[in-house]
């Protein structure tokens, strides 16, 4: 049987017959020669059918080429300064694999077309390079928590109970029972797994009915957020920036080519891990947008995009803002000890506006506390029950976060769009195809 290798193989090969099999990516048709640039899923290289060199047949199959045929080619492998790549290959014989006629994907480059024919669109370069370092985000991510000790561990994707705000849950239709809904997060039913497992992770989709059509909002995301006990606030803080730093570290190892693809300027990246993240209070962010963005926000209105976009400006590293005050945080957030009015919660701000990569907390322990919290948010304690059991029974310090993966994946790449950095984007306006 013949031996194929990927295109990328080849180039490393330099010189050789090589049998090679993927796309028809460009094709320009002369008298006596056919260039074919021909991709898989590893790059891209230049192909020539010579008439004089090639079976009647071949040439023709040549020729008749349409934009994404699938082809087997094979042939010899030589450099060639004026090639894109830098080497061409001469071919021996061509086989047509799959045909393709008038392939859409041609002048119409807009957004919504391009939304239209995703499942077409996947095969472009940008959307390959995308889908690669996205892969290295989510290694990486199980990477850093296992190497730090925490246990992979799932939560249920239905739930009788809300927790980032009733205003956004997907109501699903439960053999007619009311009440129950898509995940938000995995937290209220991460947190009992805690007095098993100690320290524990996911990366899981969640869903929010956010009727937002800004560039930054979902309505099915994946989520990686970590749960662990004897973790204080302190702690939390150094999880959440010595996972980033690690994510954005293996992509700058294994994804070289990709960012080179995207114009992704990695020195930004690079700029971003090497120094410690910013830190600072709600507070002091405030009085820091009033001296150097001439914003002047009221103690006690949550930080907007708006906000969020001119504090990032200001470093060129990430920022994490501490201390949001009480009243526009969850129930499930510890009050700060040295000043109720506020909770022992953070938010981490990506650079270039790249907005919130993480929410974070330490948890209440008081039971007492978790109960009028969610009276003053129109919840029914008895609805939580269970939850509540776990303050009830042998309760311990303990904290966690959510790290939205698209949004970390669109800092990484740089697009504008948060709807390029899955493949298959969910918004207010599509859920198709």
């Amino acid at each position: 049987m013949e031996t194929y290798i990927s295109v990328k193989e080849a180039l490393q090969k330099k010189a050789g017959n090589v049998s090679l099999r993927g796309w028809v990516y460009r094709i320009r048709t002369q008298k006596s020669n056919v260039f074919i640039m021909l991709r898989d899923e590893s790059g891209i290289i230049q192909l020539v059918a010579w008439k004089d060199k090639l079976s009647e047949k071949d040439f023709k199959t040549a020729q008749s080429l349409g934009i994404e045929a699938s082809i087997l080619v094979s042939g010899a492998l030589r450099k060639e300064e004026r090639s894109p790549q830098g080497y061409e290959i001469d071919i021996d014989s061509l086989e047509l694999v799959g045909s393709s006629d008038n392939y859409p994907i041609s002048k119409d480059f807009s957004e919504e077309f391009l939304l239209d024919v995703r499942h077409l669109w996947l095969r472009s370069m940008k959307m390959n390079a995308i889908l690669k370092i996205r892969s290295t985000v989510i290694g990486a991510i199980h990477e850093y928590f296992r190497k730090e000790g925490f246990y992979e561990y799932q939560s249920p994707i239905l739930q009788s109970v809300q927790c980032e705000g009733g205003s956004t849950l997907f109501n699903v239709d439960y053999f007619g029972e009311k009440g129950v809904f898509l995940a938000q997060t995995w937290q209220l039913y991460a947190e009992p797994a805690i007095f098993s497992l100690g320290k524990i992770y996911t990366v899981a989709p969640s869903f929010r009915a956010e009727k937002s059509k800004t560039s930054r909002h979902l309505t099915e995301y994946w989520h990686a957020e970590m749960e662990g006990a004897w973790i204080d606030f302190e702690m939390l803080q150094d999880y959440a920036e010595g996972l980033i730093k690690f994510v954005i570290g293996r992509v700058l190892e294994n994804n070289q080519e990709e960012l080179h693809v995207l114009k992704r300027d990695k020195r930004k990246l690079e700029t971003a891990i090497s120094k410690q993240f910013v830190r600072m209070s709600y507070t002091d962010a405030l009085n820091k947008l009033k001296t150097k963005a001439e914003m002047d926000v009221e103690w006690g209105k949550d930080l907007r995009t708006i906000e969020e976009d001119k504090l990032s400006m200001l470093y060129d590293t990430f920022i994490i803002v501490t201390r949001y005050p009480k009243s526009v945080k969850a129930f499930y957030m510890k009050e700060d000890p040295k000043d109720q009015r506020v909770v022992l919660g953070f938010d981490c701000i990506g650079p270039e506006g790249y907005g919130e990569i993480i929410g974070a907390s330490e948890r209440e322990s008081d039971l007492g506390k978790i109960k009028q919290r969610l009276i003053e948010q129109g919840e029914d304690p008895r609805q939580y029950e269970f939850y509540l059991d776990t303050r009830r029974y042998g309760s311990v310090p303990h904290s966690g976060f959510g790290m939205g993966v698209e949004r970390l994946i669109a800092y990484i790449t740089g697009v504008d769009n948060i709807k390029d950095t899955i493949p298959f984007p969910r918004t207010i306006n599509r859920y198709k195809p």
